[in-house]
């Protein structure tokens, strides 16, 4: 099966062995609870017990799926040799459907197939069943939540082109994240995929000392199959997110019209040719002019900005050609994006991070007040009006196989601490230039290179190490260098020719 079919299986039944891992360990914890006599659960009688065994909303109410009998996973583990196996999958899903809401028209129902045997079935729940493979919440490891990320890594590989529509490369979506560090605040992505963004920044949260529900999330997917991918897994990771009561395009279904967010972080399909722009002439959301019909970028900009609080701040990933693009009056829309102090910084990502393209991106950020960005009231953020920071990060990653370059954390903390000192946060030493690497300059100065925001036309080269000793001592020690070697090359020779002789004539 290809990757866009086999994702479905994989991905639907990690989903069922999770919510019944964490179904069966609480069902455990109750059933402890309600035999302890000091327990305020304490039930004296096996029926009484049975019925708090059996109440839904004692699972409901922390946060846990309710698995209806006879659909579990040790059930279907039980019917593993069964010939209508894949029926019972399907029947499983729609069980577990119908007793949670959230989860109505999300999961697949499609095991019951020709090309899905029993046999195949049975083995992929048995690899599932591991131990290794348990959800692990007694000691904090989310173990399907990271096999989950890999498969979608994985998927996203695989499809090559289309992967990238569901999966942002987790080292891009931890930089985004560690750059704009979402303390607290309404979140939101408009082209959410499977919802990577959110997951990083509930881990830049509770990995800072918050908690999960500091931040609400906002999302909107018009892909049917991804958006139910998304709803899968952040119900895996326990976020919960509006993500509207179904698919949508953002742009002419827009499912949060009066949200304003405090952060922004999105991975927007690179140069939609075909988004209906046409259609949409004279939308409000243009505030810096009407984005091209033939390419959505600056449309996704400024329906970003255009969601953004006040006080907010917003993080897109982009192709570089949007950076200096003329055409079809996109030149125009970033003149008057810099002018009203909009971009606040450019940061220029190397090449074959994506599984989907292989072209260079960059990331965009644009808040709407330089001077009062939403940040903790404990961490005074430095005024930088009238400044953009350019970083050039293109020879930084390191590759991960033939065809894919990753971030290394080292790589996406250097980045992210010099933006945050350049916004004056002050745990981080004093932001200063570095030739060939990031630079603050002025409007005016981006004005001169007639508005391009490469940052490779601002940051300069690295200055190079300075060589204090002199050229004609350079070159005595060059050429000393080299005799000795060609000296130690002859006695070595000799040593081998005389090893042979003695090899001859030992014979």
């Amino acid at each position: 099966m290809d990757a866009a079919e086999y994702k479905h299986v994989v991905l639907g039944l990690l989903f069922l062995k999770y919510i019944s891992d964490k179904f069966e360990f609480h069902r455990v914890r109750l059933n402890n609870l309600v035999q302890d006599e000091s327990s305020d659960y304490f039930m004296p009688t096996a029926a009484a017990r049975q019925s708090v065994l059996d109440d839904r909303d004692e699972y409901t109410a922390v946060g846990v799926f309710w698995v209806p009998e006879g659909h579990r996973w040790s059930d279907l583990r039980k019917a593993a040799k069964q010939a209508d196996l894949g029926a019972r999958i399907d029947t499983a899903m729609e069980a577990v459907e119908k007793d949670n809401p959230s989860l109505k028209g999300v999961l697949p129902k499609n095991f019951n197939r020709r090309e899905l045997t029993a046999l195949t079935l049975a083995g992929l729940i048995d690899t599932f069943s591991r131990d290794d493979l348990a959800a692990a919440e007694h000691d904090g490891l989310d173990v399907l939540g990271r096999v989950y990320e890999y498969f979608l890594a994985q998927f996203a590989s695989d499809e090559g082109k289309n992967g990238g529509e569901f999966y942002t490369p987790r080292s891009v979506v931890s930089l985004i994240v560690e750059m704009l560090q979402p303390f607290n605040g309404r979140v939101y992505d408009p082209c959410c995929g499977s919802g990577g963004m959110f997951v990083q920044a509930e881990h830049f949260v509770t990995a800072h000392g918050g908690a999960r529900n500091d931040i609400s999330v906002f999302g909107q997917e018009q892909n049917p199959t991804t958006w139910r991918l998304a709803k899968m897994n952040l119900a895996i990771r326990g976020i919960e997110a509006n993500l509207g009561p179904e698919w949508g395009d953002s742009f002419h279904d827009n499912k949060h019209p009066d949200l304003r967010a405090d952060f922004i972080l999105a991975n927007p399909p690179f140069n939609v040719s075909n988004w209906g722009g046409e259609r949409l002439t004279t939308d409000p959301r243009w505030e810096y002019g009407t984005p091209p019909p033939g390419n959505a970028n600056y449309a996704w900009l400024q329906h970003m900005f255009h969601h953004l609080a006040p006080t907010g701040t917003m993080g897109v990933v982009l192709a570089n050609g949007s950076l200096t693009v003329n055409s079809s009056g996109q030149a125009d829309i970033r003149r008057r994006m810099v002018q009203d102090d909009a971009v606040e910084c450019i940061v220029a990502l190397p090449s074959q991070l994506f599984y989907s393209v292989q072209i260079p991106v960059s990331l965009w950020f644009l808040t709407k007040d330089k001077s009062a960005r939403r940040v903790k009231p404990e961490r005074p953020q430095r005024d930088r009006q009238g400044e953009v920071l350019f970083i050039d990060a293109r020879e930084m990653g390191y590759m991960e196989s033939r065809t894919h370059r990753n971030l290394s954390p080292e790589d996406a903390a250097k980045i992210a601490a010099a933006y945050n000192a350049w916004r004056g946060d002050p745990d981080l030493p004093p932001f200063e230039d570095v030739p060939g690497f990031c630079v603050s300059v002025t409007n005016e100065q981006v004005a001169e290179a007639n508005y391009a925001l490469s940052p490779g036309r601002f940051v300069g080269t690295e200055e190079a190490e300075v060589d204090a000793m002199p050229v004609d001592e350079r070159i005595a020690l060059l050429s000393r260098t080299v005799r000795e070697a060609f000296e130690r090359r002859a006695e070595l020779q000799g040593r081998i020719v005389a090893a042979l002789d003695s090899l001859e004539s030992d014979e």
